[in-house]
């Protein structure tokens, strides 16, 4: 079950919106494929993302996986949290594990993102 008031990429990234901003982070499928999460490595505040451009990586027991951000834009926060507890990113994938916050460069690209429906689509085909 994923939350309906969210949008989704086929990476396993989620959006919130809030206007012109965007809170993004990783789905619980996404979470419970890497396994334990040891490592989060995210961007400075300030930087600029190009959509579908890497923006961090997430370091697990398993695997070391790249993150792509699903919409271009300043990030404007990211959470000081998963320095020092990135098991927040298997704990609380949709809350506390939240990564960054972005100021949406082109609101449009909202229209790209996958809805829930389709989200669920995804994951059940993999």
């Amino acid at each position: 079950m994923v939350p309906g008031d969210l949008r989704y990429t086929k990476d396993h990234e989620w959006v919130r919106l809030d206007g012109d901003e965007a809170t993004v982070g990783v789905t619980q499928y996404a979470a419970d494929q890497l396994g334990d999460v040891v490592f989060v490595d995210l961007p400075q505040v300030g930087r600029s993302l190009e959509q579908h451009a890497t923006f961090g990586v997430v370091e697990s027991v398993k695997a070391v996986s790249d993150m792509y951000a699903p919409l271009a834009g300043e990030v404007i926060a990211v959470n000081e949290a998963l320095a020092t507890q990135p098991e927040l990113v298997n704990a609380q994938p949709f809350g506390d594990g939240w990564m960054i916050r972005v100021r949406i460069a082109d609101v449009g690209q909202v229209d790209g993102l996958l809805d829930p429906a389709a989200y669920e689509r995804l994951v059940a085909e993999a």
